[in-house]
């Protein structure tokens, strides 16, 4: 029994550490809502010499924010085939070397370009954690922990956004004037350090080690962790056989007919993700309450509220998804944010620019709402559903296709944002809303229920 507990020490601990990295990239993505009201006012003069080219200032603001996530989507698509090649963890030390010279750059920035590349470099971090800090996990893992080990990063992810929020709000609070935005992205640095000294305690992953034919060290980082059989050989076995039935999948073709239902759910669903207008709020969220009547400094305490309604109704969705089901929660997710957003779309229409307290507390409540609407759906369903519909011998392609398609629009929407904001605060909002109708009507005839379905009986029934 004493080993067992042990076993599961080990597991849990390297777990969460390489969860940090989810950790990170919820900081590093949420962490600019804070300064970008500032960032728009020291780099007006770069807007404006930019925008006599190409675009008008918000669309070079827009860019400036979205930045990261150009990084993001090229992160998510390039680290995978090294962490093929030279291991999961010393790509997870790369990734935290990344974060950590993103933070120190993006806060020492002395001008513009200076820190839209570190915002870059942050971006392919989070990309890469993206893809890297789930794959440890899942390979380090016993299949009878691994849901719960995975998890842990998007956990994290969401804990991260929060945590975001707060020292923004702590270091906004602290009147350090002009400097502040700076402190706001150095303070990543702390965990990025930790996480990058941290991954010195964790083990290689068997899988890999297997893969590169490294069997005694497998061997030994195995029985630490922990087996599903409690007979070590036997796995190594079983993930040789794996590894020969992945390099078999290598040859099959990923875009042809038979695979278009799970790639057509794929891309939408990662799609719907976006158009609900979740990376606007998250990236924005300051300058929407300021829009909506609210000071400075309850702007940024609101924001933190945000981060903490997204972390519970997240953490309640991760415990019903298997007994409620993905179509479910995605069916009330849906109705939430179509309420939520219409009520703000309304909001700002009838007060322009001069809110009342009532239309200020109707956004917030609005907001808290919308929060919670992805936290219990698409914020929960997205990467498990993806996980299912696609077939084990393009199940890697299929995800990184769902990873590629949900940065994409994330950079989109981030980058656009600021452009039609400035037109008008309700017609954005309408726009969300009316893309969550669609979404609605996507789940209600269009969506499969893959809840307690095993994955080769959906293969199955698509006649895959």
């Amino acid at each position: 029994m004493g080993m067992r507990i042990n076993m599961k020490s080990v597991l849990l601990r390297s777990a969460l550490i390489a969860a940090l990295g989810g950790f990170l990239f919820g900081f590093d993505t949420a962490v600019i809502s804070g300064a970008e009201g500032t960032l728009n006012e020291i780099f007006q003069q770069n807007y404006t010499s930019f925008s006599q080219i190409f675009g008008t200032m918000n669309f070079w603001h827009g860019f400036t924010v979205a930045s990261a996530l150009i990084g993001t989507i090229i992160g998510a698509l390039v680290f995978g085939k090294p962490a093929d090649m030279f291991g999961r963890r010393k790509m997870l030390f790369m990734l935290g070397a990344l974060y950590f010279i993103s933070a120190i750059g993006s806060a020492l920035a002395f001008n513009w370009i200076f820190f839209v590349i570190m915002r870059f470099i942050g971006g392919l971090a989070v990309g890469g954690s993206s893809v890297v800090a789930p794959m440890y996990n899942a390979e380090i893992s016993p299949a009878k922990f691994r849901g719960r080990m995975v998890a842990l990063t998007q956990f994290n992810i969401v804990f991260g956004i929060m945590f975001a929020y707060f020292t923004n709000f702590i270091i906004n609070s602290l009147n350090l004037g002009d400097i502040a935005w700076r402190w706001m992205f150095g303070v990543e640095a702390i965990p990025a350090l930790a996480f990058f000294l941290l991954l010195f305690l964790n083990p290689r992953s068997p899988r890999w080690l297997i893969s590169r034919n490294l069997i005694d060290e497998a061997r030994e980082v195995i029985r630490d962790l922990g087996s599903d059989k409690d007979n070590v050989e036997q796995e190594i076995v079983e993930i040789k056989e794996s590894l020969l039935v992945d390099r078999d999948s290598l040859k099959e073709r990923f875009f042809q007919p038979k695979y278009s239902k799970p790639i057509f759910l794929a891309i939408t669903i990662a799609a719907f993700n976006q158009l609900s207008g979740i990376n606007a709020v998250l990236y924005y969220a300051p300058r929407v309450f300021e829009m909506a009547g609210f000071a400075q400094s309850s702007a940024m305490l609101s924001s933190v509220v945000i981060g903490f309604v997204m972390l519970v109704f997240t953490l309640i969705a991760m415990l019903i998804i298997d007994h409620f089901g993905r179509k479910k929660l995605m069916l009330y997710g849906s109705i939430g944010y179509i309420v939520s957003l219409f009520a703000i779309a309304i909001t700002f229409f009838t007060n322009g620019e001069n809110f009342t307290d009532l239309g200020g507390y109707v956004v917030f409540i609005s907001l808290m709402v919308f929060i919670a609407a992805h936290g219990f759906g698409q914020g929960a369903v997205i990467w498990v559903f993806i996980s299912e519909i696609f077939p084990n011998k393009v199940r890697a392609r299929g995800q990184a296709l769902g990873s590629f398609t949900h940065w994409f629009m994330a950079a989109a929407i981030s980058w656009s944002f600021p452009v039609f904001a400035a037109i008008s605060g309700g017609f954005i909002f309408t726009f969300y809303a009316f893309c969550m109708v669609l979404q609605l009507l996507w789940v209600l005839f269009i969506m499969p229920e893959t809840k307690g379905i095993p994955l080769e009986e959906l293969q199955k029934r698509w006649g895959l």
